[in-house]
């Protein structure tokens, strides 16, 4: 489980590896460009029923923690439907990845090939 740490919020944000290092290569493509936006997820069954969302900027420190050392490989579509909602007027939607045989290597997964929505 890895931890986004945002702003100077308490409590830190749990949230799975491999949707971590997607969410921080949308997150990251969008604060490169000087772009403020949200981001929205559904509470994990741990935690009390609801959904929260973040109001993302680029002056606000943000910091991606991983359990694993290893980066995985980057789901290309999933990576596009982050980049989509991102640019949306609700913001990113942080939902389950769907499984695609495709996928990019991470260390090469910088958003840079990603369509400018």
């Amino acid at each position: 489980m890895g931890i986004l740490y945002y702003g100077n919020a308490v409590t830190p944000i749990g949230i799975e590896d491999r949707a971590l290092a997607h969410l921080q290569v949308a997150v990251v493509t969008k604060l490169r460009r000087g772009e403020s936006f949200t981001v929205s997820w559904e509470h994990p069954e741990e935690q009390p029923e609801g959904r929260s969302t973040l109001w993302l900027h680029p002056n606000i420190p943000l910091r991606f923690v991983f359990d694993d050392p290893e980066p995985p490989e980057l789901s290309r579509s999933y990576l596009e439907e982050l980049m989509r909602s991102a640019n949306s007027t609700g913001g990113i939607q942080l939902v389950p990845e769907q499984i695609d045989p495709e996928s990019v290597p991470a260390d090469g997964a910088d958003g840079s090939d990603l369509p400018d929505d």
